[in-house]
């Protein structure tokens, strides 16, 4: 079953662009699916260069004369080249081809932006647009099931159909919005595997990490931090490496779309604490994978924590696909108030205060601080709107 992905606005417009489209996730993320999907039915060559034959005939026809080589490759509309980071060799040979003024669209898919990106920036410079993949967004899940109807806002939604909306939820803050851990039957055995060496397989592939053990040290130890302010410093004693090998493997982890970092908002950092973090799994899914818990109830005794992550996320998701046109932090006073999440577009300010039950919470600290009185989510209504 396909899912159909608002990415896919976007794409359709980018399309009708001349430079060349990027499109970078993670491994298993639904880049290739969406474009394929996209494209159906029109003239498209794929090259996969995981697939070692796939490279060797596009290097056979890149020393050609640009508008030969792509007649010699069959002088497709669309031309598609999945795991486009592997070689280091295809944004020079895609510039070549784009500064040649041919009307073949040109359509990168990269697992990681750890090379691909800094190979485009020096030269694809002002010659590309880019579409940031996320994992599934909530409305998009529930947007696919059978009892759905665009005749009802997402409000209405919530309160129709409570107890599918609540089921969906549960299953998603557990399993992730991957498309396969949705569509699949064997959530569990498709996260296992996943979270394991395929999720990192960028990383280990370019030998940037030494001890693959340490990376997963690293990532439980976030895993069960959750919502939770980092140090760094604790970081580095707990997993036994040191503080500059942690921001590396952040830094790499980042990079790879597993997590992301929200920082502390702050506009007077005598009252308010200005240089701390917090880190959040892009996919909850991929959290409960790393720590093997996949209890589908609201008992569970970290639902909090997993609440906020996955509400945290689906901001995060928004935000990535708009084109990070607004700024994401937390904010906490040295006298211990706080607010969940803070989002920041110009002068705009928005606060929100992420809560699994109907309950208040005192944020008064922060309203007579910003004059903005923070909404309170909780799971009742779970379609947040950035």
């Amino acid at each position: 079953m396909y899912i159909k992905r608002e990415a896919q606005i976007l794409m359709d417009q980018i399309l009708k662009q001349p430079k060349v489209l990027l499109i970078l996730g993670a491994r298993q993320i639904g880049k290739t699916t969406m474009v394929k999907h996209v494209l159906a039915g029109k003239n498209v060559l794929f090259f996969n260069l995981d697939i070692e034959s796939d490279w060797t005939r596009l290097e056979a026809v890149a020393s050609l004369p640009p508008k030969d080589a792509l007649l010699a490759l069959g002088d497709p509309d669309f031309l598609v080249i999945d795991e486009a980071q592997r070689k280091t060799e295809t944004s020079r040979i895609v510039k070549g081809w784009f500064d040649a003024g041919l009307s073949n669209k040109i359509i990168l898919l990269g697992s990681s932006s750890l090379n691909l990106l800094n190979q485009t920036a020096e030269s694809l410079t002002g010659r590309n647009d880019k579409i940031f993949l996320p994992p599934l967004l909530f409305r998009e899940v529930v947007s696919a099931q059978s009892w759905y109807s665009s005749e009802f806002s997402y409000k209405q939604i919530a309160e129709k159909f409570s107890s599918q909306v609540q089921t969906l939820l549960l299953q998603s803050m557990v399993f992730g919005n991957y498309p396969e851990s949705v569509t699949s039957k064997d959530k569990q055995g498709f996260l296992l595997n996943l979270s394991s060496d395929y999720l990192m397989k960028d990383v280990l592939q370019m030998g940037l990490v030494k001890d693959p053990n340490l990376l997963r040290k690293l990532l439980m130890l976030l895993a069960f931090q959750t919502g939770s302010m980092v140090s760094v410093n604790e970081l580095a004693v707990k997993a036994g490496i040191s503080r500059a090998t942690v921001e590396r493997y952040l830094d790499l982890l980042e990079r790879t779309f597993v997590i992301f970092r929200l920082f502390a908002y702050s506009t007077n950092p005598r009252k308010e604490i200005s240089k701390s973090q917090k880190i959040f799994f892009w996919d909850t899914g991929i959290r409960n994978a790393l720590i093997n818990n996949f209890s589908e109830t609201a008992l569970r005794s970290d639902i909090g924590q997993l609440w906020e992550n996955w509400v945290v996320a689906e901001f995060a998701k928004q935000n990535i696909l708009s084109g990070n046109r607004k700024n994401l932090y937390f904010w906490r006073s040295r006298a211990g108030s706080e607010v969940d999440l803070v989002v920041k577009e110009g002068s705009l300010l928005e606060a929100y205060e992420i809560k699994w039950s109907r309950s208040q919470a005192d944020t008064r600290a922060f309203s007579n601080q910003y004059s903005v009185k923070p909404r309170i989510i909780n799971h009742e209504d779970p379609f947040v709107e950035l």
